[in-house]
């Protein structure tokens, strides 16, 4: 099958409901000889009345199989996001704590499963209330350029204090986990959170967009040479890497007083990520005296994996969350 062969998810756009609710979208069809997907999770768009900037948008969102060679049917990517959601993973017992998950895929796709994956499916199992990302690319025409990511990314999280109520969640208890380019939002959440990057459009823009805690995992971090991740950064930032927009999106150095408690974790042999984009991330946080905690594996290339096995990033982070006050229990 060929790598943009549509999946039909963006027709599922049309069946979201309005903010404050949510509702499972339907089966999605799959191709002749696939397996069946999973059923997707409960979704709902960030912007219900417009998305910001799209005027001069022209691309078409596309779900394609990030490996179309027989790989698992819901191994899936989105591509030129034209509606960005956020899809909710429900645990059976909400312990109050919530978390916004913030896939990768190089500013150049949103690598995530509409199925979600094995990291909502064991932070539910701990009682948290998980909300998958899935955000615009900087590179499809947005009016705000580079800032696509990060408007959508605010919106998210006082989307998720806005419905705090309905899902049983402690609006103190907000955590946002980016992994990859994701990491780059998810710090940019934590950092430039009080950086107004749209007009209010209803009653949940009166929240704050500040995560109370934030883990960033192979991120990344900074727009610099030699650091930057170039494919990253060439798909946020295009052929102008002026001063002023580099160091806007260098997430190190625009860190504020008040930035919450920041967890890293990278492998030392990451072949995609330079580990480095960590560590200048660590030396920022230890510099303003923000609470901070820094893991780097000796191996576990790109994605934290050794031998086929995750390592105990989660278990690592789960400690820093507790003490943090995210959650009560460790694991």
């Amino acid at each position: 099958m060929d790598r943009r062969q549509l999946l039909s998810f963006a027709a599922l756009a049309s069946l979201f409901p309005t903010v404050g609710c949510a509702q499972t979208a339907a089966q999605v069809p799959v191709m002749p000889g696939q397996k069946p997907l999973l059923p997707p999770l409960d979704s709902f768009p960030l912007w219900p009345r417009g998305v910001p900037g799209a005027e001069n948008v022209t691309v078409t969102e596309e779900w394609i199989l990030r490996d179309p060679k027989g790989g698992n049917p819901n191994d899936t990517a989105a591509t030129h996001v034209t509606t960005p959601i956020l899809m909710v993973r429900k645990p059976a017992k909400p312990n109050g704590a919530a978390v916004l998950l913030v896939p990768g895929g190089g500013y150049q796709r949103v690598a995530v499963s509409r199925a979600g994956g094995a990291i909502d499916q064991e932070l539910a199992e701990r009682g948290v209330t998980v909300f998958t990302l899935v955000y615009r690319l900087p590179a499809d025409g947005w009016g705000a350029g580079y800032d696509a990511p990060l408007q959508d990314v605010q919106r998210a999280i006082r989307l998720i204090r806005y419905q705090a109520a309905d899902y049983g969640i402690d609006t103190q208890r907000v955590g946002v986990m980016g992994f990859s380019a994701g990491g780059h939002v998810a710090g940019w959440a934590a950092t430039a959170f009080a950086k107004k990057t749209y007009e209010p459009v209803d009653a949940a823009d009166e929240l704050s967009a500040r995560p109370d805690i934030a883990g960033l995992f192979y991120p990344v971090i900074s727009a610099r040479a030699p650091v930057a991740h170039e494919g990253s950064i060439r798909n946020l930032l295009g052929a102008d890497r002026s001063e002023e927009r580099v160091k806007a999106t260098s997430i190190n150095e625009i860190l504020p007083a008040d930035a919450p408690p920041i967890f890293l974790a990278h492998a030392a042999n990451d072949p995609v990520v330079p580990t480095d984009n960590s560590v200048v991330m660590w030396q920022a946080l230890r510099a303003q005296k923000i609470p901070t905690e820094l893991h780097i594996f000796e191996v576990g290339g790109h994605g934290l994996r050794d031998g086929g096995k995750e390592l105990p990033w989660l278990s690592l982070f789960s400690i820093f969350a507790r003490r943090h006050g995210l959650w009560t229990e460790s694991w």
